[in-house]
C-alpha cells in the first residue's frame, strides 16, 4: 500500500518523545474515511502489508473496521521487516503480542507500543474477526523518521580507528552498536595493548562473547589471572538487528545484548584498560600483513557504532584520517532469503515437486531446531527403487534408504497428512523448526510461490518467517539450575542445586530445626534453608532437639580454647570467624529465632580485658554489621562491663571484669552474648599479652538459637468480614504459597491478590475441596484437590500452591498433587497491584473463619500475629495444637499445649526425647540390681507432691502391663522379679538353654510357668518382651503371641520390682534361684510396669524415686553395642555435645596451678568423702527402720486414692488344682 505523511505532531514513545514525528496512514483503508481493506477470503492466511518508504521508528498503531459494514478485526499481531522478506514478529515480554482490535466498524482503537520498532515494512495479521462478518481493516501507523549510520562488512573488510596518541589508557569505556549478521561467527571489534590488556567482542555460534583483560605488564603472567569472558544472547545470526551496549567503569562492567544485561567485575587487580595504537572493527588484522586476520571476520551490517562518544561510521563516511576503511560500504546489502517455520509437531509439512525422469537426486537445505528428533525429508526414489528419509535421532542426522514401490517422485519436509505410515516412515516424530535455502536437483525453490499457492503444497507453515525462540534466554531455571529446551518448552536440570521442581524453585530442605522436629526427626546435623525458595542457599547446622527447646547451632572455624601471647596495641592479635555461610544466611537464621546466644570466654593471667572502669579496652569483638563492640559475655550492649560487673561479683570490686584486676594467677570472664542484632561474632581482637608473664586464652562458642518465630505464627479469624492485609505479592514468573489452616466452616478464601486483570487466590470451596486459582492474562487456571475426608474437621492441614512458567500445582497434606501444565505461548508474567488479603477478599465476601499459621510467600515469612494485634476481628495465635499433633507423642507420652506449638511430656513414659521415642537403657553386670519399692507414694510426674499416681500395697492387682527390651549373651539370667507382701511373685528369666520363661507363683494356683522356646534369646540381639494381664487373660508377646486364661488370680499387694539380681532373701523356686545366682549381664532398655518406669527412675530421678541401685549400672544405648560390649558389660558410653565441649575451669591443660589451689582441692575431696559416709549411714539406718516396721505389721494402710488398675479383684473362672503348671510354645 502507498503511504502519505500526515500532520506533524508529537508522539510519546517508550523512553522518549519524538519531537518531529510523522504519522503515516494507509492510503486505501484510511481512518475516518470511507472504505477499508477486506480480503476475498477471511482466514488466518491473510495480512495487510504497509510500505513506509524507508526505515522509520514505529511507536504506535490504530485500527478501525471497514466503513459501513459488519467487518472488523477483534485481535491481530504485527510483523516488521527492513526488506519485505524475513519478517520478525512484534513481541512483548518475549511473547508474540496479541493486540486487541475493534468491537464495531466505527470506533478507533489505539495502541502505544511498549518498545518501538525500526522497520520499513509493517504487516497486520488478523487472528480473529467479527463472527457475523468478515475481516475488515482501516489502519494508521504512528512513528518518527529514523536516521542511522550503517557500515556493511563482507567478511573480508574492517575499520581501523587509530588513536591520536600511541597509548590510550582508560578507566571508563562505553561502546554501543547495532548489528545484523549473516554468519554465526565473527569479530565485531578488538583492541589490545603491549602490556597484555585487550578487549574483544565476537560472535561465537550465534552468541556474543565479550573478552576483557585488564593486565598489569605481562600478558603471559596475567592472562589466566585477570582474563574475563562473558557470553550473552542467542540466535543472533538470524539476520535481524540486535543492539549491544558495553559500559565499563574501572572493574565494573555492564554488558547488554538486546534487553538482557549481565553485570560483572573483571578479574585481577588493575582497573584501567591500556590499548595501543588502534581499535579494529569487523576483524582482528595481523600486524604487518594487510588483509590478513587472526580470526573469522564479521559478515553483516553494523549500525550507529559509538566508541566513547565517537561516531566511528560517521568518521569513516567522511573519510577522516584517523579511520582506515578496508572494503567497507555504507549501505546494508541483504540477500532475499525466505525462511519457513514448521509450527506443528503433527500437521506441518511442505510438499515440493522433484524433477522426474532424471538419474539421481540432489537435495540441500539449511535448518535449525531445538528438538533432538524429527523427520526432515522423505521422498520416493524414481523407478520404484525405494524411499529415502533424512531425520534427526538423538540430535544426530540419519539417512535411511529402503525399498518401496510407489510411482510419485516427490520430496517432503515434515510429513503430509495424506501420506501413509509406510510412505512417510517417520521413525521418530515430525520436524519442528526452521528451514531455508532449499535446493532440489541444484535448483532453488521459490517459497514465495509456495505461499501464493502456485508451487507445491503445505500445511501449518509460517512462510518468510523463522519463528524460533530461545526458551533458555533468560534462564528461568532458578538457583543455578541448568536449562535445556525443545521447540515448545524448556527443561531444568536441578542436580547439585539443593532445589527441586520444574524450575528448581523449591528447596529440598526445611526452613528451620522446628520444621525437622515436626517431622519427627531427632538431634542431628541438617541443612536448613531459611528463606525456602528465596535466593539464600541452604546452611548446615546442628539441630539439638530436646523435650523443652529446639536449638539451632552454627559452628565456626575456631570454637576451641585458643592461647594468646605477645599481642600488644601496635601488634594486636586478631582472629576472624568463618561460619561456612554468608552473612545474609546467618542473619536470616538469627532473625527467625526467638533467642540467640554465643558464649564468650576470656581466661587471663596478667592480661586485661575491657580495662574498666574507664580505660580504653584491651580486647573487643566485631559483630554482624562489622561494628566494634566493647561489652563482654553476660553484659548488655552499650555497657563496658563483664557479667561479674552487672552481678557485682568481680574479684576486685573496683573493676567490672575479673581480668581487669590484672592478677598474676589465672581467672576468667565468661558469659553469653545474647543481643541478636549484634550476632554473630565475626572477629576478636586482643592487645594485652605482651608484658612479662602475661597470657590469655579465649573461646567464642558456636552461634546457638532456639524458637522458630514463624512456624507457629498464627492468626484466628473470628468473622467472615475480618481479614489481614499485606503489601502486594510480587511474583511475576514464579510464586509459591504455603500455610497451615484449620476450620469448621464449609468454605472461605485463605488469601487473594488482584491486578488489573491478573489475580491469584487460594480457597476452600467445600469441606473436601481446596482450589488454587490464577490468571496471568490468558484466562483463569484452576488447580483443585479433592480430599476423601472433610478438611473442616478443626485439625491442622497443610496447603502448598505453586505457579511457574511450566506448571501450576496444588498440594494438600499428603494427598496426590494436582499439576496443570502451563501453555507454551501467551502471557506469563503475573501482574498484581492491589494489597494482599489474608483470610478474606477485596470484596469482603466468602471470608475465612478459622486459623491460618506459618504463611510463606516465595520463602518470605508473613508475621500474622503482629498484624492481627492491630486488626479487629482477628486474634493473634491459635490454640489446639495437641488435637492435631498429639499422636506424635509416643509410648505413653502426653501432649502439652503451648502458645507456640506443643511439647511431649515423657515423665509417664519409659522413653524420653522430644517425642518419647528415645530408649532409656543401661548396661548391667552380674551383680547389678535395681529395686523399685512400692512402700511410699511415688509420683509419675516430676512434681513430688502429686499423689494420684502412687501405687499402694493394699490392693489386688487387676492387671499387669509389662514391657522391656534386653540384649545379652548369658544364660541363665534373671531379667525381672516382682514380689508381693503375700509371698507371691512374677519372674521373667532366661533358662539355661536360652529360652524365655514367665513364672507366676500364686497362692491359689501354685506355680505357673510359660516358656517361649522359639530360640536362644541369649544371642547378643535385642529382644522386646511384652506381658499383659487383664483380669484372667494373660498375653505374652515376644516373636509370637501367647494367650492364657487363669481360673483365678489374686496378685495382691505389690512390694517391690527388681531388675537384675535380687539381693534380698525372698521366696523363689529353684529355677528362679539358679537364674538369680547369675543375675543379668547385658543391656536392658525402656522398662515399663503399668505406669512406672523403674529403669528410667533409677537413671533420671534416683534422689526422689523409691529406687535402690546396687552394683555397676552404666547408661548406654543397647542398639549401639558390639559383641565385646555384651560380653564384658563394662564399656562406658556417654553422649556428648557435637562440638566437643570441654571443661573450661582451666584455660590450658598445662597451666600452672598455685599451691593454694592444690590445698583447696584436697580439702574439698576430704569434705566430699565425709558427706558420702554420712549419706550412706543415713540410708542404712532408714532401710533398717522400714524393715523393722514392716515385720511388725501384716498389712500396711495406704491413702485412699488408689490407682484404678489395682482396685478390682479378679473373678475366678477355672479352678487349677495342680500346684504347678507349665506351658510351652
Amino acid at each position: 500500500l502507498d503511504i502519505i505523511p500526515r500532520a506533524v505532531e508529537a508522539v510519546e514513545g517508550k523512553d522518549k518523545i519524538c519531537v518531529c514525528v510523522f504519522t503515516y496512514i494507509a492510503f486505501i483503508p484510511s481512518l475516518l474515511g470511507a472504505g477499508g481493506w477486506s480480503p476475498l477470503d477471511s482466514n488466518e492466511q491473510q495480512w495487510l502489508q504497509v510500505d513506509l518508504g524507508d526505515r522509520v521508528e514505529i511507536v504506535g498503531v490504530a485500527t478501525q473496521g471497514r466503513y459501513g459494514s459488519s467487518d472488523w478485526v477483534t485481535s491481530y499481531t504485527l510483523m516488521f521487516s527492513d526488506t519485505g522478506r524475513n519478517w520478525k514478529q512484534y513481541r512483548k515480554d518475549d511473547t508474540v503480542w496479541v493486540f486487541t482490535g475493534n468491537s464495531n466498524a466505527d470506533s478507533v482503537v489505539h495502541h502505544k507500543l511498549l518498545h518501538s520498532m525500526k522497520a520499513r515494512f509493517l504487516r497486520f495479521i488478523p487472528l480473529k474477526w467479527n463472527v457475523g462478518g468478515h475481516i475488515g481493516l482501516r489502519v494508521e501507523v504512528f512513528g518518527c523518521s529514523y536516521k542511522s549510520d550503517i557500515a556493511d562488512f563482507d567478511g573480508r573488510s574492517s575499520l581501523l580507528y587509530r588513536f591520536n596518541q600511541k597509548l590510550m589508557s582508560t578507566f571508563k569505556d562505553v561502546v554501543s552498536l547495532k548489528f545484523k549478521s549473516m554468519q554465526e561467527d565473527g569479530v565485531l571489534f578488538h583492541g589490545e595493548g603491549q602490556r597484555g590488556d585487550y578487549i574483544t567482542l565476537e560472535l561465537q555460534k550465534g552468541k556474543l562473547s565479550l573478552h576483557i583483560n585488564l593486565g598489569e605488564g605481562d600478558s603471559n603472567l596475567h592472562f589466566t589471572n585477570s582474563h574475563t569472558s562473558i557470553t550473552l544472547g542467542s540466535l543472533l545470526d538470524d539476520q535481524h538487528w540486535h543492539s549491544v551496549l558495553i559500559e565499563r567503569f574501572n572493574k565494573q562492567v555492564n554488558f547488554t545484548v538486546d534487553k538482557h544485561t549481565q553485570h560483572f567485575r573483571t578479574k585481577g587487580d588493575s582497573d584501567h584498560l591500556d590499548i595501543d595504537y588502534e581499535l579494529s572493527f569487523g576483524g582482528i588484522p595481523v600486524p604487518g600483513k594487510p588483509g590478513t586476520f587472526q580470526r573469522k571476520n564479521f559478515h553483516g551490517c553494523i549500525e550507529n557504532l559509538y566508541y566513547n562518544g565517537v561516531n566511528i561510521i560517521d568518521l569513516a563516511k567522511r573519510r577522516k584520517p584517523q579511520i582506515y576503511t578496508g572494503n567497507v560500504t555504507f549501505s546494508c546489502s541483504e540477500p532475499q532469503i525466505v525462511p519457513i517455520t514448521f509450527v506443528s509437531s503433527s500437521r506441518s509439512y511442505l510438499l515440493l515437486p522433484g524433477t522426474p525422469q532424471i538419474d539421481g537426486l540432489s537435495v540441500s537445505f539449511q535448518f535449525r531446531t531445538w528438538n533432538k528428533d524429527g523427520l526432515l525429508l522423505s521422498t520416493e526414489l524414481s523407478e520404484n527403487s525405494g524411499s529415502l528419509l533424512v531425520y534427526l535421532h538423538g540430535g544426530r542426522l540419519t539417512l535411511l534408504i529402503q525399498k518401496m514401490a510407489e510411482d510419485p517422485v516427490e520430496i517432503s519436509e515434515g510429513c503430509p497428512d495424506n501420506f501413509t505410515d509406510s510412505q512417510c516412515l517417520n521413525p521418530i516424530t515430525a520436524f519442528q523448526g526452521c528451514m531455508r535455502l532449499i535446493f532440489i536437483d541444484n535448483q532453488p525453490k521459490d517459497l514465495i510461490l509456495v505461499q501464493q499457492g502456485s508451487l507445491g503444497n503445505f500445511s501449518d507453515l509460517h512462510i518468510d518467517l523463522c519463528d524460533i525462540k530461545d526458551r533458555c534466554l533468560p534462564n528461568y531455571c532458578e538457583h543455578g539450575g541448568k536449562c535445556s529446551q525443545s521447540w515448545t518448552t524448556f527443561y531444568c536440570d536441578c542436580n547439585d542445586t539443593s532445589y527441586t521442581g520444574a524450575t528448581c524453585h523449591n528447596s529440598i530442605y526445611e526452613q528451620s530445626c522446628e520444621a525437622y522436629r515436626h517431622q519427627g526427626k531427632t538431634s542431628d546435623f541438617f541443612y536448613i534453608d531459611s528463606d525456602g525458595s528465596g535466593p539464600l542457599g541452604p546452611l548446615r547446622v546442628f539441630c539439638n532437639i530436646t523435650e523443652d527447646k529446639i536449638w539451632t547451632a552454627v559452628q565456626h572455624n575456631n570454637t576451641g580454647l585458643t592461647r594468646v601471647q605477645g599481642a600488644g596495641p601496635e601488634k594486636p592479635y586478631t582472629m576472624s570467624f568463618n561460619y561456612n555461610s554468608s552473612s545474609e544466611q546467618l542473619e536470616a537464621v538469627i532473625n527467625s529465632a526467638e533467642y540467640c546466644e554465643q558464649e564468650a570466654a576470656y581466661h587471663c593471667k596478667k592480661s586485661r580485658l575491657l580495662n574498666t572502669p574507664n580505660g580504653i579496652p584491651f580486647a573487643w569483638w566485631v559483630g554482624r554489621a562489622n561494628e566494634k563492640h566493647l561489652y563482654w559475655g553476660g553484659s548488655l550492649p552499650g555497657i563496658q562491663q563483664c557479667a561479674c560487673g552487672l552481678e557485682e561479683s568481680c574479684l576486685d570490686m573496683r573493676y567490672f571484669c575479673n581480668c581487669d584486676a590484672d592478677r598474676e594467677e589465672w581467672t576468667n570472664d565468661t558469659g553469653l552474648l545474647a543481643f541478636k542484632d549484634h550476632l554473630p561474632v565475626t572477629q576478636i581482637v586482643i592487645t594485652d599479652t605482651n608484658r612479662s608473664n602475661s597470657e590469655a586464652a579465649w573461646k567464642i562458642g558456636p552461634l546457638r538459637c532456639y524458637g522458630d518465630r514463624q512456624f507457629w505464627n498464627a492468626a484466628s479469624f473470628n468473622t467472615e468480614a475480618s481479614y489481614l492485609h499485606f503489601p502486594t505479592f510480587h511474583a511475576e514468573v514464579s510464586a509459591d504459597i504455603s500455610f497451615f489452616f484449620k476450620t469448621t466452616s464449609l468454605s472461605g478464601v485463605f488469601l487473594e491478590n488482584l491486578g488489573m486483570k491478573d489475580f491469584i487466590r487460594v480457597e476452600i470451596r467445600s469441606p473436601k475441596e481446596i482450589t488454587f486459582s490464577i490468571d496471568v492474562g490468558n484466562g483463569p487456571t484452576e488447580a483443585t484437590v479433592q480430599s476423601p475426608t472433610p478438611l473442616n474437621d478443626n485439625q491442622w492441614h497443610y496447603v502448598r500452591a505453586e505457579r511457574n512458567l511450566k506448571q501450576t500445582s496444588l498440594q494438600v497434606d499428603n494427598l496426590p498433587k494436582k499439576v496443570l501444565e502451563a501453555p507454551a505461548e501467551g502471557h506469563f508474567r503475573l501482574q498484581l497491584n492491589s494489597q494482599l488479603f489474608v483470610g478474606g477478599t477485596a470484596s469482603r465476601q466468602k471470608g475465612f473463619l478459622g486459623c491460618i499459621r506459618s504463611l510463606h510467600l516465595n520463602g518470605q515469612k508473613l508475621d500474622l500475629e503482629e498484624r492481627a494485634k492491630m486488626t479487629p476481628g482477628v486474634k493473634p495465635g491459635c490454640p489446639g495444637h495437641c488435637s492435631s499433633y498429639g499422636n506424635l507423642c509416643h509410648n505413653g507420652g502426653k501432649c502439652v499445649e503451648k502458645y507456640n506449638g506443643y511439647s511431649c511430656d515423657c515423665t509417664g513414659s519409659a522413653y524420653e526425647g522430644p517425642y518419647c521415642k528415645e530408649e532409656v537403657s543401661a548396661l548391667f553386670e552380674a551383680g547389678t540390681s535395681i529395686t523399685y519399692i512400692f512402700q511410699e507414694p511415688y509420683p509419675v510426674t516430676k512434681n513430688t507432691s502429686t499423689s494420684s499416681s502412687a501405687i499402694y500395697a493394699d490392693a489386688i492387682m487387676s492387671k499387669e502391663n509389662i514391657a522391656f527390651s534386653f540384649l545379652t549373651a548369658h544364660a541363665p539370667s534373671l531379667l525381672l522379679y516382682i514380689n508381693t507382701y503375700f509371698h507371691e511373685y512374677l519372674a521373667v528369666i532366661l533358662s539355661k538353654n536360652g529360652s524365655l520363661q514367665v513364672r507366676y507363683k500364686l497362692s491359689k494356683d501354685g506355680l505357673l510357668i510359660f516358656t517361649i522356646d522359639s530360640g536362644n534369646f541369649a544371642n547378643r540381639e535385642m529382644h522386646r518382651v511384652k506381658i499383659n494381664r487383664e483380669g484372667r487373660e494373660l498375653i505374652i508377646q515376644v516373636f509370637i503371641k501367647l494367650k492364657h486364661n487363669f481360673s483365678e488370680i489374686d496378685f495382691k499387694a505389690i512390694k517391690s520390682l527388681t531388675l537384675g539380681k535380687v539381693t534380698d532373701s525372698l521366696t523363689m523356686d529353684p529355677e528362679v534361684s539358679k537364674a538369680n545366682a547369675y543375675g543379668f549381664t547385658g543391656c536392658m532398655s525402656s522398662v515399663w510396669y503399668n505406669h512406672i518406669a523403674p529403669l528410667k527412675a533409677a537413671l533420671r530421678h534416683p534422689s526422689i524415686a523409691p529406687v535402690t541401685v546396687k552394683g555397676s549400672l552404666t547408661e548406654s544405648s543397647c542398639s549401639s553395642l558390639t559383641e565385646a560390649d555384651v560380653n564384658t558389660a563394662t564399656t562406658i558410653y556417654s553422649s556428648s555435645d557435637p562440638f566437643g565441649k570441654t571443661d573450661e575451669r582451666e584455660p590450658l591443660t598445662n597451666a600452672v596451678r598455685s599451691d593454694s589451689a592444690v590445698i583447696g582441692g584436697v580439702i574439698a575431696v576430704v569434705i566430699f568423702i565425709i558427706f558420702c559416709i554420712i549419706a550412706i549411714m543415713s540410708r542404712f539406718l532408714y532401710q533398717h527402720k522400714q524393715a523393722h516396721r514392716s515385720s511388725q505389721t501384716k498389712e500396711k494402710e495406704y491413702p485412699e486414692n488408689l490407682e484404678s488398675s489395682f482396685k478390682a479383684d479378679t473373678d475366678l473362672q477355672n479352678t487349677v488344682s495342680e500346684c504347678k503348671r507349665e506351658y510351652f510354645i
